[in-house]
């Protein structure tokens, strides 16, 4: 559901509070929260630009009700005081201003109250917020450059590093972690056979590229369900949490650590991801289809009992479809055993006749 107006009323505020129910909030609001005044009443504020208009927008205009928008800050309900709204007074430049709700700051009434400091909390409800915390909080640090000198240095100017703060620098002598990913997500490849991408360049022998090209992750699963019998119980997604994947080699391999299961095999909470594909392009998008729901083809069971049926008796039919059974990973025993039912069971019904 989407986040409605009165919800963001319960978290965020942009009002000052009702001074006869909450008293400690009303003070620390007036004390922290309340943005100049600027404008007309102060023109001579930091805030107000070469054109005489505030660069955070104060005073904001009047507004009864919270307004959301599909992009950007809402609107926060910011009431007059002939509808239910407050002023006050506080203390500028050794002269006393009166203010209203157009000067406050969007606030947590809890965060307020527990650290009694400026916090300014904003409903960030847009896509391009999320894409921002990723940049934000990877970001290095600010570069500081301070030098005196009467020569102009080029070689100087070049070879200037990064700037490492201290709060940085502790952080890395005392060996935290700068990031960390969890779950692993291993990106899986899905093309047709002979599709996948090969890179080179025009200096390169391009026959040489193709005969020797790398393996892709879809290609190294099929080479893997050759050789190793519990991959071909797995869907293709499900490989990640027991393999890893060699990147230098370019082929699965066992994990040796995570949850011990059975036969030394090792379970782990990662992630296989395929590859999304354009239903455009249907040929890949139903195989990528398959991949997800598909475990093997059942195709040569089926072939192997119909080459059967055309030498042998219906008892060694029923004979190998047991076998079948017991020792071979079948998909669908029961789709198979439809197919060839009949034939499996022509002695009996001649019996029965």
């Amino acid at each position: 559901d989407q986040i409605r107006p009165n919800d963001v009323d319960d978290i965020i505020s942009a009002e000052l509070p009702n001074p006869e129910i909450d008293p400690e909030l009303f003070e620390i609001v007036k004390k922290h929260m309340v943005h100049g005044p600027c404008g007309h009443m102060h023109p001579n504020s930091p805030c107000m630009g070469e054109n005489q208009k505030c660069s955070k927008r104060y005073p904001k205009a009047f507004t009864n009700s919270t307004i959301t928008e599909y992009d950007g800050y809402p609107l926060y309900r910011r009431r007059d005081f002939r509808s239910g709204g407050f002023k006050s007074t506080v203390l500028r430049n050794s002269t006393l201003v009166e203010i209203d709700n157009r000067f406050i700051v969007p606030y947590n009434s809890l965060l307020l109250k527990t650290f009694n400091a400026h916090i300014n909390v904003e409903w960030c409800h847009s896509v391009k917020s999320i894409k921002y915390i990723c940049k934000y909080i990877n970001k290095g640090s600010d570069q500081a450059i301070f030098a005196l000198t009467n020569k102009f240095d080029e070689v100087g100017i070049y070879q200037i590093g990064r700037y490492i703060s201290t709060n940085e620098a502790v952080w890395k002598i005392l060996g935290f972690p700068l990031h960390q990913r969890h779950p692993v997500v291993q990106h899986l490849a899905v093309h047709l056979e002979n599709g996948q991408r090969v890179y080179f360049s025009s200096a390169d022998n391009v026959q040489h590229i193709l005969n020797h090209s790398k393996n892709t992750t879809l290609l190294a699963f099929f080479d893997l369900c050759q050789v190793d019998d519990f991959a071909k119980t797995l869907l293709y997604h499900e490989v990640p949490k027991y393999f890893t994947w060699d990147s230098n080699n370019h082929t699965f391999s066992r994990r040796k650590r995570g949850k011990l299961l059975e036969n030394n095999i090792y379970s782990t909470d990662a992630i296989g991801r395929v590859y999304t594909v354009h239903p455009n392009n249907a040929e890949c998008y139903f195989l990528r289809l398959l991949l997800h729901v598909v475990k093997d083809d059942d195709s040569h069971w089926s072939l192997t009992l119909t080459e059967a049926s055309l030498n042998d008796s219906s008892s060694k039919l029923r004979y190998l479809f047991a076998l079948m059974l017991s020792a071979c990973q079948i998909s669908d025993p029961l789709e198979l055993w439809i197919l060839h039912r009949n034939s499996m069971s022509d002695d009996i019904l001649h019996q029965s006749k």
